[in-house]
């Protein structure tokens, strides 16, 4: 039983279904049941078309169901809907899918949310984490989601702007864990941009190409974090930093700038540096300030921290921190730390560093914080 087949065809699936009628809640259901049902079935009598048979057992499923509530006359007229069997259509319903739970209906960061959950395959922590909201929060975000959408026909669908914001988000989730995470992001992005004629989808292209041709060199061969400045270059992918850049060249010419494009300014500065000391840290630092006008994010503004500490001293980048004043931002303790250090103040630095790992989101990020303090304590205590 091959489960990440099922799991890559479950967003097809239930797209089909919404598209014939189903509202989305007694959709999911019905695709769940339909999973279940190939689980049992399939080790014994594999289907030759995995997709056309969860769409035919999934509405089945449904209409089921429907039986079930006593809506005898629509179900009838509905009957006759089911779809045929064999070969499935060769439309791309995952980001049709993506639209769809862009509902008008729901606010955008409920839209993003529900997306996230239902369609991109993100767990509610790790939503809630991208939100920087508690888990009991967004479970209930996404539950009050889920009713609104009940019932509700999915013949509007949302804008590109929201559906901008969840592949960003999914993208950002698969670069920090699954890679088949990230390049899924990256194929429905190109499909977006190959449909819309827009500088926004251009930018979120071009910032995943850069981001995703550093890969390779973000971690070690034990699976450690590498930070930037200490990659090694030469394994970044040439290829994909040159797309990015001329995408991202042609989103900047239309004079539209908005923040997808902004970031991705920022990635193709990094991405021209050959050694970490090139680094153009000035316009760096003025993208930000673009970045910050555009969104006022305090993400935004901790970065730009940094970049002011790269670009005018240490003691520059921990003034720009202090104004910031929300150390339960995640990654202000380790920012605090780099920053300290860069200005000699081990002691402190070591302290920090020890403290944002206790704080870190998983346990890649928290080796590498650990080492660092470890480093420092030795310095100090050789």
């Amino acid at each position: 039983m091959d489960e990440a087949l099922l799991r890559n065809l479950t967003p097809s699936v239930l797209a089909v279904l919404v598209r014939r009628g189903a509202d989305f809640a007694a959709a999911e259901d019905a695709v769940q049941d339909a999973l279940v049902e190939a689980l049992r079935v399939w080790p014994a009598d594999p289907p030759r078309d995995a997709k056309g048979w969860l769409v035919t057992v999934a509405w089945r499923k449904f209409l089921d169901a429907r039986r079930a509530d006593a809506a005898r006359r629509r179900r009838e007229d509905r009957i006759e809907e089911e779809p045929a069997p064999g070969p499935a259509s060769a439309v791309d319903d995952t980001l049709q899918l993506y639209f769809l739970c862009a509902h008008p209906s729901l606010t955008p960061s409920s839209a993003v949310a529900l997306t996230l959950r239902a369609v991109g395959g993100l767990t509610t922590r790790q939503i809630a984490q991208a939100y920087l909201v508690p888990e009991a929060t967004m479970a209930q975000r996404i539950s009050r989601a889920k009713r609104t959408v009940s019932g509700v026909r999915f013949d509007q669908p949302g804008d590109v702007a929201t559906v901008l914001r969840v592949l960003y988000l999914v993208f950002n989730e698969g670069y920090s864990g699954d890679v088949d995470l990230a390049a899924e992001a990256i194929r429905l992005t190109r499909r977006l941009a190959a449909g819309f004629d827009h500088p926004e989808v251009a930018g979120l292209l071009a910032l995943m190409l850069l981001h995703h041709a550093r890969r390779a060199a973000r971690t070690a061969a034990d699976g450690s974090l590498v930070a930037l400045a200490e990659q090694d270059r030469t394994r970044w992918d040439t290829k994909l930093i040159a797309e990015g850049v001329e995408i991202l060249q042609a989103a900047l010419a239309r004079d539209r700038l908005g923040e997808f494009q902004a970031q991705a300014a920022i990635a193709a500065l990094h991405a021209d540096a050959f050694t970490a000391e090139e680094t153009d840290w000035v316009q760096i630092v003025e993208w930000y300030d673009e970045l910050t006008r555009l969104t006022d994010s305090p993400v935004v503004r901790l970065n730009r921290a940094v970049a002011v500490g790269e670009a005018d001293g240490p003691r520059a980048g921990l003034t720009a921190l202090a104004a910031l004043d929300d150390d339960s931002l995640p990654r202000h303790t380790a920012v605090a730390a780099y920053l300290h250090e860069r200005d000699g103040d081990l002691t402190t630095a070591a302290r920090l560093y020890a403290e944002a790992a206790r704080k870190a989101p998983d346990l890649a990020e928290r080796d590498y914080l650990t080492r660092q303090a470890a480093r420092l304590n030795s310095r100090r205590n050789p």
